[in-house]
């Protein structure tokens, strides 16, 4: 019984890569830190010793000169607000549509789905472009409204592919079957049974959606000319502009006004990123669940 609960000693080998799989994973882990650390040593540091490069980790000279800017800007307060609303509804818009068109075309006995899934799969690798595209969002009325942003992008093939793979390998036949004896209905065994069953990859899709839709830009410049309707994102990219754009007479002036930019430049990254990291620890553990699908075969 000692024998038996003597540990297996580590080769030389082993150990040696080991070392290394570590001194890897130390420096993946400094690479990653680093920028974050950066980013918000700079955003609480006086806007000379940010533009000065005098910050490289720590706060210089701290100030809170960005965050009161951006608190004290109706426009900022807007976009936020603006960036919440298309990240959930829209994130509750692309994860319905694409459950309701993985799921379907999970089952077996559905009839053509091997067509449909191959037409859905082909606009991965070709589209009608920008041109079309916001030709069809004019003519369905939809250019400087909220639906221009959260109805053209609402579906993702990628995760319509995983989720579908994912019902595939959960829910299996055989349960579609038991129910149907007990007399369920189609929606009672998808809100009864699929949904319950199916935490993990909602999770992923949440995840996915919500962090895509938060950093999404493009939609709104293209389609959106109200600025009460821009997102968080969009004032960033204008913000980062600014800052690149001359034009001033008064050389004092101007490099005031770079400094302020640069300095709610690393404010603005902060307070756009911070959603993202408070939402992730939560949706974390379903997430490296979900992301397992289809790794596995057997």
């Amino acid at each position: 019984m000692a024998s038996m609960s003597r540990k297996i000693q580590d080769s030389t080998n082993d150990k040696i890569f080991m070392i290394f799989v570590y001194a890897i994973l130390c420096i993946v882990l400094v690479v990653v830190i680093y920028p974050l650390i950066y980013i918000v040593s700079s955003s609480i540091s006086s806007p000379h010793a940010v533009t000065s490069g005098q910050v490289w980790l720590w706060p210089v000279d701290i100030s809170f000169t960005g965050y009161l800017t951006l608190w004290y800007t109706p426009m900022i307060k807007t976009s936020y607000l603006n960036s919440f609303i298309y990240t959930s509804a829209g994130t509750a818009i692309s994860v319905v549509l694409t459950i309701m068109i993985a799921y379907p075309l999970s089952r077996k006995t559905f009839y053509g789905r091997s067509a449909i899934l191959v037409m859905v799969t082909f606009t991965m690798l070709f589209s009608g472009g920008l041109i079309p595209t916001y030709l069809v969002v004019r003519e369905l009325g939809m250019i400087d409204t909220r639906w221009a942003v959260l109805i053209p992008n609402a579906i993702w093939v990628w995760q319509m592919i995983i989720a579908k793979s994912f019902f595939q390998s959960n829910i299996p036949e055989e349960l579609l079957e038991a129910s149907e004896i007990d007399g369920c209905s189609d929606f009672r065994f998808i809100s009864s049974v699929v949904l319950p069953l199916s935490k993990p990859i909602i999770a992923v899709l949440v995840l996915m959606y919500a962090v895509g839709q938060w950093n999404a830009y493009f939609d709104a410049l293209i389609y959106l000319k109200s600025d009460k309707l821009y997102p968080l994102q969009l004032i960033l990219r204008s913000i980062i502009i600014q800052n690149n754009s001359g034009g001033i007479a008064d050389v004092g002036l101007q490099v005031q006004r770079q400094q302020l930019t640069e300095l709610l430049k690393y404010s603005l990254i902060v307070i756009a990123t911070l959603p993202v990291l408070l939402i992730y620890p939560f949706v974390q553990r379903y997430f490296v669940q979900g992301m397992m699908v289809g790794s596995i075969k057997g």
